[in-house]
C-alpha cells in the first residue's frame, strides 16, 4: 500500500475506520483494503489508484476520492460489520466490509468502478487452504507482464499493433520508472512533429528523408503516451486535452510543412493540402456522429452488424478492415515513406485517395447498419448530434421560421443533404464572387436550420454534422481555390483548421460527459451556417480588391482560433473537465 502512496493506518473496527477517515483532509483519496488479502500489487494499483472514477473496489479492496467520501461515510455509519471487524483511512481489517461498504455506495448512486482484472489475482481468503490457493495463483501470474500488456490499446492497427507496440510498451515503461508523464510525452511527441513539419518545409531531398524518419518517431511517441499513461495509470485533465488535439495539429502542421515545401520548389498544393484535411476531418465527423447517435441507443442489432461479428471470428479479415480505413498508424507511415521517397503533390494525393475510399467504406457499413437495425434514440443522442452540428443563431431563426412552414417535417438528413448540395454546387459551377453563391449561402441556412429544428432521432440523422461539415469546409476550399487573390488557399487552411479544432473539441467534450462547449461560444463563432454565409459575402465582396480575400480569411482564421483556443484551454484545466485519456481514432 504504501508503495501505491498510502498512508497506512490499522483500525480496530468500523467505527474507528469511520474516525480516521474523518481525520483525513477533505481533498484526498481514501482506501481500505482488507488485511487478509491476497493478490497481485497490479490488481490493487488499477483499483485504488486510477483517478477516472469516483470510488472503485475490487475484492477486498475499495477506494473513494473526494467526491464520494461524504457517500462512504454515510455507509459506513450504516453497514453492519462482523464482531472484530476494521476499517482505516487506507487499510481495513474488516472481513467483509469492504464488498458491503461498495454495495452501499451503488446504492447510494455513486459509481463504483470495478476495474477487470484478468488473469490477475484479488480475493479475500477465508481459511489456510484458500490462502495457500490464492497466494499459488499469484506466483503463476507474472504482475509486470501483465501490466506491460494492459498498457497497449486492446483495438489498435496493423502497423501499430506489429511495429510499435512490440517496443513501444517498453519505452513507456523507462518513462515511468523515471518519473516522466504522459504529458511530457504527448509534448515531445508534438514537437518532433513540428521539428519536422520544419524540415519538409525545406524543400530539400534530405529534408524531406529527415522529415519522414522524424515523424515517424513523434508517432512512437504518440503511442508511448498513451501506454504510459495506462501503464502508470496517469490520467488527467490537461493530459485529455493534450491528447486529444495534438494529434491533430501534428498532422495539419505537418500539411502545412510539405506544402510549404513543394512551394520552394515551385510546386503550389495548398488545395491538396487542405482536401486532404476536408476528407480526414468529415471522415472523423462520420465515425464521431454514428458512435454518438447509436452507443445507448435500445435494440440496436442489425444482420449487417451480425455480420461484422462473424468476420472478427476470421482473424485477417480484422486486420484488413481496420488497415483498409488508413487509421492514423497506417496513415502516418505512408506519409513518412512517401515524404522521403517521392514528392508532396505525390504524398496528397495519396492521401486523399486514401482518406476517399476509407470515408466512402466506412459511411456506406454505417448507412447500411443504421437501415437494417431498429434502434431507438436516445434523447440524449439526439442532444448530442445537435450539439455535433455546431449550428448557430441564423439556423435557429431559421428553423423557427420555416419550422412552422412545415419544412422540417422532411427527414432532417435529407433537408442537410439539400442545404450541402445546394451550396457546394453553386460554388462550383459559378464564378467566383458570384451573388448567386450568396443566394445559395441563403438557401444553405434555411435549410440547415430546418434540418435541426426537430430532435435529430431518425435512422440517417447521423448524417448531419458531417454534411455540415463537408458544406463548410468545401466551400471555403473552392472559393480560396478559385481566387484570384495570392496565399488566399493558405489562409483558407489556416480557417479550416481553426474551425476543425472547435469541432474536434466538441467531440472531446462529448465524450467526457461533460456536454458541448457553451452556447455564447456557438454564437460568437456563428456556427457552421453564419461562417458559410460570412465567407461567401466576403467572397462576394471581395472578388476585385486584390489580396484583401486573402486578409478577411486570415483575419477570421485568427478571430475564430483565439476564441476557441482560449475558451478551450479554460475548460480542458479546469476543474470540471473530465479526467480522461481518450483513445482517441484507432492507431
Amino acid at each position: 500500500m504504501r508503495s501505491l502512496g498510502f498512508d497506512v493506518r490499522i483500525a480496530s473496527g468500523a467505527e474507528e475506520a469511520g474516525a480516521l477517515l474523518a481525520a483525513v483532509p477533505a481533498g484526498e483519496r481514501v482506501a481500505l483494503v482488507d488485511p487478509r488479502f491476497v493478490g497481485h500489487l497490479h490488481a490493487l494499483r488499477l483499483t485504488l489508484t486510477d483517478p477516472r472514477f469516483p470510488a472503485a473496489a475490487a475484492p477486498g479492496a475499495l477506494t473513494a476520492q473526494p467526491e464520494a467520501r461524504p457517500a462512504l461515510a454515510r455507509a459506513l455509519g450504516t453497514v453492519s460489520a462482523p464482531p472484530g471487524a476494521a476499517g482505516t483511512g487506507t487499510v481495513t481489517d474488516a472481513g467483509v466490509l469492504t464488498d458491503a461498504l461498495a454495495d452501499a455506495l451503488d446504492a447510494d448512486g455513486v459509481s463504483v468502478h470495478r476495474p477487470q482484472l484478468g488473469t490477475l489475482v484479488a480475493t479475500v481468503p477465508t481459511d489456510a487452504e484458500a490462502r495457500h490457493a490464492a497466494r499459488v495463483a499469484v506466483d503463476a501470474v507474472d504482475d509486470e507482464a501483465v501490466r506491460l500488456r494492459s498498457a497497449v490499446k486492446a483495438h489498435d492497427g496493423f502497423f501499430t499493433t506489429f511495429f510499435i507496440s512490440p517496443y513501444s510498451r517498453y519505452i513507456a515503461r523507462w518513462c515511468a520508472r523515471r518519473g516522466l508523464t504522459p504529458n511530457q510525452v504527448t509534448t515531445a511527441s508534438l514537437l518532433t512533429a513540428l521539428i519536422a513539419a520544419g524540415c519538409a518545409a525545406t524543400g530539400e531531398r534530405g529534408g524531406y528523408i529527415a522529415a519522414g524518419v522524424l515523424l515517424l518517431v513523434s508517432f512512437v511517441l504518440d503511442c508511448t503516451d498513451g501506454q504510459l499513461a495506462r501503464y502508470a495509470l496517469k490520467y488527467s485533465t490537461m493530459g485529455a486535452w493534450l491528447d486529444a488535439t495534438f494529434d491533430r495539429a501534428k498532422e495539419y502542421a505537418f500539411y502545412a510543412g510539405l506544402a510549404l515545401g513543394a512551394a520552394r520548389d515551385g510546386d503550389d498544393v495548398w488545395a491538396l493540402a487542405l482536401g486532404a484535411m476536408v476528407l480526414m476531418t468529415c471522415r472523423h465527423v462520420v465515425d464521431f456522429s454514428f458512435n454518438e447517435a447509436n452507443h445507448d441507443a435500445t435494440a440496436n442489432t442489425s444482420p449487417t452488424a451480425a455480420l461484422s461479428s462473424k468476420l472478427d471470428s476470421v482473424g485477417w479479415t480484422v486486420w484488413a478492415r481496420r488497415m483498409i480505413i488508413l487509421p492514423i498508424g497506417e496513415r502516418w507511415a505512408m506519409i513518412a515513406v512517401l515524404t522521403a521517397a517521392t514528392s508532396p503533390r505525390i504524398v496528397f494525393w495519396a492521401l486523399i485517395i486514401g482518406c476517399a475510399f476509407g470515408a466512402c467504406y466506412t459511411t456506406a457499413g454505417r448507412v447500411l447498419r443504421s437501415l437494417t437495425r431498429k434502434a431507438k434514440r436516445t434523447d440524449r443522442a439526439a442532444q448530442a448530434l445537435a450539439d455535433l452540428a455546431d449550428s448557430g443563431p441564423l439556423a435557429g431563426l431559421a428553423g423557427r421560421i420555416f419550422g412552422r412552414a412545415g419544412l422540417a417535417m422532411s427527414p432532417a438528413f435529407v433537408l442537410a443533404f439539400v442545404a450541402a448540395g445546394v451550396l457546394i454546387s453553386a460554388v462550383l459551377g459559378r464564378p467566383f464572387g458570384d451573388a448567386g453563391t450568396v443566394v445559395a449561402a441563403c438557401l444553405y441556412v434555411m435549410f440547415a436550420g430546418a434540418a435541426v429544428a426537430r430532435p435529430l432521432k431518425g435512422a440517417l440523422d447521423w448524417l448531419v454534422p458531417p454534411l455540415f461539415r463537408a458544406a463548410e469546409y468545401t466551400t471555403v476550399l473552392v472559393l480560396a481555390a478559385r481566387s484570384d487573390a495570392p496565399q488566399a488557399l493558405p489562409a483558407a487552411f489556416g480557417l479550416v483548421a481553426a474551425v476543425a479544432y472547435h469541432h474536434y473539441d466538441t467531440v472531446y467534450r462529448i465524450r467526457g460527459g461533460t456536454g458541448a462547449p457553451p452556447a455564447w461560444l456557438v454564437r460568437v463563432t456563428g456556427g457552421h451556417e453564419g461562417r458559410t454565409l460570412l465567407v461567401t459575402v466576403l467572397a462576394a465582396l471581395l472578388a476585385d480588391r486584390g489580396d484583401d480575400f486573402t486578409l478577411a480569411l486570415t483575419a477570421l482564421a485568427v478571430a475564430v482560433a483565439l476564441v476557441v483556443l482560449v475558451e478551450s484551454i479554460r475548460f480542458w484545466v479546469s476543474a470540471g473537465a473530465p479526467a480522461v485519456h481518450d483513445e482517441g481514432e484507432t492507431a
